[in-house]
């Protein structure tokens, strides 16, 4: 397993343009070699004669299809509003775009 060094983390963060302190280049020095490893892992189990999968269990489309049911009319959607001019809401604006 290749390791990664402290002054290879520092080179990346400084090719990055990201400032970090020698407590956190350690600490991700430390979970950057972890990574490294698990990748390694699965490097060998990945052979051609694996499949590559997005999903470990096979998935099927999940959507409905669209068919129209009942909805409700103007009046009835408009009949709970707090303030309505007949056929839309009517809300303050939110912007400071008075009209």
């Amino acid at each position: 397993m290749s390791e990664i060094s402290a002054e290879q983390v520092a080179h990346l963060a400084n090719l990055a343009r990201i400032a970090l302190t020698d407590e956190e280049i350690g600490h991700l020095t430390t979970e950057l070699a972890q990574i490294m490893h698990a990748v390694e892992k699965v490097s060998e189990v990945a052979t051609p004669d694996v499949p590559p999968t997005s999903h470990p269990i096979p998935m099927q489309n999940v959507y409905r299809d669209d068919v129209v049911g009942n909805t409700l009319t103007a009046e009835e959607a408009l009949s709970g509003a707090p303030e309505s001019d007949g056929s839309r809401f009517v809300v303050t604006a939110i912007l400071g775009e008075e009209q």
